[in-house]
């Protein structure tokens, strides 16, 4: 049997695998030994000849790398051998990796699901604490991952914190991160003592955690599963965690409370959703404040069944002076694009997110003021029953106030604009520009190139509700 010792370092045992499969050693005439294994140094290299055919270019997939990378990293002193041994028969069944239900396969699963995991932890527990260096600010942490993942984990800290000057110690390696010259530097392990216990941010970092607990959330069995005891000597926030816990109940109670308070058009929404019980049930609708300044309540209009739904902002001056959705400058330039696309308006169901008009008095003049999320979230009932009541197999937003209302607050719309979403609203939605941002465009230019956004989306929307594009 040959012996080999090998550091704990993937590219000292690639190196040393290399010259193994270039002379032919078999997995079973050659032992990879863990040099920080005791038992392992005290065994004395053994002379021995391959018995195998020489692999001087050997095959090494990038999806064997990857995962060698990782598994490199366990503390299981059999993982050169596995490692050797995969890659010994990787030069005779190339797909091997794909064979899941394989021994070896397995292994280096498991071993690299388990530095994965180990990973992730690092990634959420390591906490730095400051002090004061020569006049610098430098941070320092102390932690204890299971395997040797140090240099797997460091990248994911140089990127977050790329403008502090922080060290991470662990017991088998430390790493420091410096912001000036952009660099890494490794070195020897520590003990927990080269770190300091706590900072004068500690109270602040509490202060945090605590703004961001929410009550409603509170799995103590999922918590200690994710949060294991071993890590909780370097959290601060576990000092608090049991204050968090007992007070939970009673904060819950209190943003049902809240919840409760906030305004809403549900009370007011009819159970039957038909258009024309819609209809006249919307002009009593008190679910927010808009209704107090706006002349008239908004509904939409079009085909009771349209393939293709309409959803706007909320009303204009115009709408809300005669009743009618889309009847002024920018549903004006809506039905021109409509018209060259061969798009009939009474084809389509037309309205809009929030069914009052928003507005500030300026003199005579009333200008449009853009609804607030919670406005458009107390508006939400009446489209919901408009969508239940016309079922439309597309929905197409125009702007980014009829997008948050049914993709959510996050909802980007520059970045999302044109592409098919899904939400709890409809399986087909489609978000564009709203019109009237074509009106305000800067210049010709501009405006034209957003025209023919509006149009282009239209025109897939139309096309998708006809079945063209599946």
């Amino acid at each position: 049997m040959h012996t080999v010792h090998v550091p704990p370092d993937f590219n000292a045992w690639r190196e040393l695998a290399r010259t193994a499969l270039h002379d032919g050693f078999r997995p079973d005439e050659i032992t990879f030994c863990d040099s920080t294994e005791p038992r392992s140094l005290s065994l004395l290299p053994e002379a021995a000849s391959p018995g195998g055919p020489p692999h001087v270019k050997p095959h090494v997939s990038t999806a064997f790398l990857e995962a060698a990378n990782f598994a490199a990293t366990h503390r299981d002193p059999q993982r050169w051998n596995l490692l050797y041994r995969l890659l010994w028969r990787l030069q005779e069944n190339r797909n091997l990796l794909r064979i899941e239900v394989d021994d070896d396969v397995a292994a280096l699963l498991r071993l690299r699901s388990q530095v994965a995991r180990d990973l992730h932890k690092m990634h959420a527990f390591v906490r730095f604490r400051k002090l004061e260096i020569d006049g610098d600010e430098h941070f320092i942490a102390w932690y204890e991952p299971a395997h040797r993942i140090v240099r797997l984990a460091a990248p994911f800290f140089a990127e977050r914190f790329s403008v502090m000057h922080w060290t991470i110690l662990t017991p088998d390696e430390s790493v420091s991160w410096d912001p000036h010259t952009k660099q890494l530097t490794f070195g020897p392990g520590a003990d927990r003592t080269q770190a300091p216990e706590q900072d004068e941010l500690e109270t602040l970092w509490k202060c945090y955690y605590a703004s961001i607990f929410n009550p409603a959330r509170i799995n103590p069995s999922a918590m200690r599963s994710e949060m294991p005891m071993r890590y909780w000597q370097n959290l601060p926030e576990v000092e608090i965690l049991p204050q968090l816990m007992r007070g939970a109940e009673q904060r819950v109670a209190t943003m049902v409370r809240r919840q409760q308070s906030k305004p809403t058009a549900a009370p007011y929404v009819p159970e039957l959703h038909t258009l024309t019980v819609l209809r006249e049930a919307l002009p009593s609708c008190k679910g927010c404040e808009l209704y107090e300044h706006a002349t008239q309540v908004v509904p939409g209009v079009g085909a009771a069944h349209a393939k293709l739904m309409l959803v706007g902002e909320q009303p204009g001056d115009k709408e809300d002076l005669e009743g009618a959705p889309f009847v002024g400058p920018a549903g004006s330039l809506l039905r021109g694009v409509m018209e060259e696309l061969g798009i009939a308006p009474e084809s389509v169901y037309m309205t809009n997110a929030v069914k009052h008009f928003k507005f500030v008095q300026r003199g005579k003049l009333r200008l449009h003021q853009n609804p607030r999320l919670q406005e458009i979230n107390a508006c939400r009932p009446w489209l919901a029953a408009e969508l239940d009541a016309v079922k439309p197999q597309v929905i197409l937003c125009l702007g980014a106030s009829a997008a948050k209302s049914l993709l959510g607050s996050t909802f980007a719309l520059m970045k999302d604009r044109g592409s098919v979403q899904e939400s709890a609203f409809g399986k087909q939605i489609i978000a564009t520009l709203h019109p009237s941002a074509v009106l305000r465009a800067r210049d010709d230019a501009s405006r034209e190139q957003m025209r023919g956004l509006l149009k282009r989306d239209l025109q897939f929307a139309s096309e998708l509700a006809s079945g063209k594009h599946r």
